[in-house]
């Protein structure tokens, strides 16, 4: 079987093409994909080809871990999943191309508990349940923090997060003025803070300069929380080492998180509406992906399948 896939054929170099999938397990289900996000982090140094070497890494590549559709077939072990509206965190079932993310194609294959059921009238915005649950790994692994930095898609799911399970408004740094928008907690510009007492601030820019910014904001044993993925990263010794302070890196999301969120979701406490700001058919991935990274005015690209 053939499925129609977005490819990164090099960096900055995108096609869509049939591909051959692989045949299906026992225990595999088939999902028609409805809407597809792309990743302004992950993604970006994919198209860029800045992403450092990863076990499977590599060109021709299908992108993608933000998929939300419907179960369509399945392996008699399960049969019973379809009909299901699922997300998927990507999927490697390609015989001509790199499956590392792989999630945005109009059909995949996926282990049967790898497709994520989500509830339907949450639409394309279960595409977000990855970054969401990215939000929760760096949230949940430690304390909550009072300080975030940068107002983006992540920003913005990390406070979403703290105030969902209960801890107080956390304060976030952006620079941008047109991202300073009203958001049910303070955003302001870093410069006009004084504050050098945050106890856990948590990164979300990416930035590789971020830390000399962010060491001399710490009280006494702080912590920094590096949410993004980065290149490499350096940082003054002397300001570290008065404040004792520490560094934390949030990995990827797991299904612990994921199941997390979507209990989050389910009871109200979290509502991931709002953030999509740019939906484009997915026949015009080549023009969506470098909006997607470029635009200024563009949170969140998603790629709408319906069409093909």
């Amino acid at each position: 079987m053939n499925a129609l896939a977005v490819i990164l054929e090099a960096p900055e170099r995108i096609a869509m093409r049939p591909l051959v999938l692989n045949p299906m397990d026992r225990d595999d289900v088939r999902v028609a994909v409805d809407w597809s996000g792309i990743s302004s982090g992950t993604e970006k140094l994919l198209w860029t080809g800045r992403m450092p070497h990863f076990p499977g890494m590599g060109y021709p590549l299908v992108p993608g871990y933000e998929s939300v559709g419907h179960i369509v077939d399945a392996g008699p072990d399960a049969r019973d999943r379809i009909g299901e509206c699922v997300f998927v965190p990507g999927a490697n079932c390609y015989q001509d191309a790199r499956g590392l993310f792989g999630g945005t194609a109009r059909t995949v294959i996926v282990p049967a508990a790898r497709a994520v059921r989500i509830e339907p009238t949450l639409g394309r915005d279960g595409i977000l349940l990855a970054l969401a649950a990215t939000a929760h790994h760096a949230v949940a692994s430690g304390p909550a923090p009072d300080l975030i930095v940068g107002h983006g898609i992540l920003g913005r799911l990390l406070a979403r997060q703290v105030i969902a399970t209960g801890a107080p408004a956390p304060v976030v740094w952006e620079t941008s003025p047109a991202r300073r928008e009203a958001a049910g907690y303070p955003v302001i510009d870093p410069a006009t803070d004084t504050r050098h007492d945050y106890r856990t601030i948590c990164d979300a820019s990416g930035a590789h300069d971020v830390l000399d910014m962010l060491i001399p904001r710490l009280g006494k044993g702080g912590e920094i929380v590096l949410a993004g993925f980065y290149d490499r990263l350096s940082f003054a010794f002397p300001a570290a080492f008065m404040r004792e302070a520490r560094l934390r890196i949030a990995a990827e999301f797991t299904p612990a998180d994921i199941a997390a969120t979507t209990a989050l979701i389910a009871r109200g406490a979290l509502h991931l509406g709002g953030l999509i700001s740019h939906v484009r058919p997915a026949a015009q991935a080549a023009q969506a992906y470098p909006q997607a990274f470029d635009d200024p005015d563009c949170l969140k690209m998603v790629l709408d399948w319906s069409e093909l």
